[in-house]
């Protein structure tokens, strides 16, 4: 628990100031002489949220780390659902200070170059140079010192459970070649590659995690980023990798959880599982076969064949023009005739010779697992894109897999423990904590 002083006071009252009457001071804007000024709010005063062990968290911290979240998931959060937000971003700011208190106190340092170096590959990322990456998170009402801090927070909270965490964590050779003979007898078994997002909770607060649980589900099936809601909720230390668990195997994982992951899809989110010590939820990333070969990683090599529309078309103008394209795609026998095709229906031709099955959409990866070489995908697309087909030129099959090395497995096996020992690190630094909300 942490330790709370003061009164819990996140939003300043409404309060209404009323401007006497003086000369016209509209200077050309227009400004009415008798104006209400609604909210006490200066602009230029940073008034502090939160302060904990004496480190001060302000209301702009949290506006622009809030930005941050609401520009990963593209700005598409209804007003509601900022707000709560606003609260969970006041509680990682929280927990990023202790952290950094806490590397500080093990006289732990990240340097200035290191964050610099760190955000000029986050800006890569975004296919920008660092001066446009910063205009960006301007743009988007966030900032250089917003997102720096987080890179600072993540990185010294690495070097103390490298030092602190990490030396006490061990795995024998024993448990690591058991897991090899459990991976060679259990040979073209499903393995999945698995996000997670954890909510910590008490006996007490079950029914509060549950429904913070059960809205970002409902976010996440809406359109929000599964990674920027990790990132932002989960208490397990893969919050920093978006969740990610990597490819486990159903049994590597709690039975709460592996009894759920062979319902899901690829791509599918579970409702809330309980788990001792809270509520998971897992994302369905992928999924494959243990030291198997799976047939989605073939590369293709394939034509597109696309007709476009004019922009304000409607459906029923487009119907005959989309039915003779499907008709002409059936004819085709090869991809030698696929151009001619084409070009007797107006459509544009392109060509892909390294573009793997799993690379595309779900709805189409059954469709081309079934065809044959020479053979098209029935047409798809929207007006506003183009209709498409997909003429199948060849496929070569994947090699079989050799699985997961030593090293790998017993890396798995460290960071869980690793993982399992941050997040109790973690809740004693909160439990000592002195935090005054204002």
């Amino acid at each position: 628990m942490l330790t709370v002083v003061g009164a819990v006071a996140l939003s300043a009252p409404l309060i209404g100031q009323t401007v006497p009457n003086e000369d016209d001071i509209s200077g050309g804007l227009n400004i009415p002489k008798d104006v209400t000024v609604f909210g006490n709010r200066d602009p230029n005063v940073r008034t502090a949220t939160a302060i904990v062990n004496g480190t001060i968290i302000t209301q702009t911290d949290v506006d622009q780390r809030l930005a941050l979240v609401i520009a990963a998931n593209g700005g598409r959060l209804p007003d509601e659902e900022k707000e709560r937000l606003r609260l969970q971003v006041l509680r990682n700011l929280i927990d990023e200070t202790l952290q950094i208190q806490e590397a500080a106190a093990q006289k732990i340092e990240v340097s200035r170059e290191e964050v610099q170096q760190t955000f000029e590959r986050v800006a890569a990322n975004f296919k920008k140079s660092p001066k446009e990456f910063s205009k960006f998170l301007r743009d988007q009402g966030a900032s250089d010192a917003s997102i720096k801090r987080q890179i600072e927070g993540e990185a010294a909270w690495r070097r103390v459970l490298s030092r602190r965490v990490e030396p006490f964590v061990a795995v024998s050779e024993d448990e690591v070649n058991a897991i090899i003979a459990r991976l060679n007898a259990s040979k073209g078994a499903n393995e999945y590659h698995v996000g997670e997002i954890f909510l910590s909770a008490t006996p007490e607060t079950m029914g509060d995690a549950l429904a913070n649980a059960e809205r970002i589900i409902d976010q996440i099936r809406k359109g929000a980023s599964f990674p920027a809601y990790a990132r932002q909720f989960s208490e397990a230390s893969t919050a920093a990798v978006g969740g990610d668990l990597g490819w486990v195997r159903a049994e590597q994982l709690p039975d709460a959880l592996s009894g759920v992951l062979g319902q899901l899809n690829s791509g599918q989110i579970s409702q809330p599982i309980a788990v001792p010590g809270g509520y998971s939820v897992i994302v369905l990333i992928d999924k494959r076969q243990v030291l198997g070969t799976d047939p989605r990683d073939a590369m293709l090599s394939l034509k597109q064949l696309t007709i476009a529309f004019p922009a304000g078309m409607t459906q029923a103008q487009a119907g005959p023009k989309v039915e003779a394209f499907a008709k002409a795609v059936q004819t085709i026998q090869g991809c030698g005739t696929a151009n001619d095709i084409a070009a007797s229906v107006g459509a544009d031709v392109v060509q892909n010779d390294s573009m793997k099955i799993r690379d595309l959409p779900p709805q189409l990866q059954d469709v081309m697992l079934n065809l044959q070489v020479g053979q098209s995908t029935p047409p798809f697309g929207s007006l506003a894109d183009g209709v498409r087909a997909l003429v199948l030129c060849g496929r070569d099959d994947p090699p079989p897999t050799a699985g997961p090395s030593f090293e790998q497995i017993q890396s798995q096996i460290e960071q869980e423990r690793v993982n399992r020992r941050a997040q109790r690190y973690l809740r004693d630094l909160r439990r000592d904590a002195v935090i005054e909300y204002r």
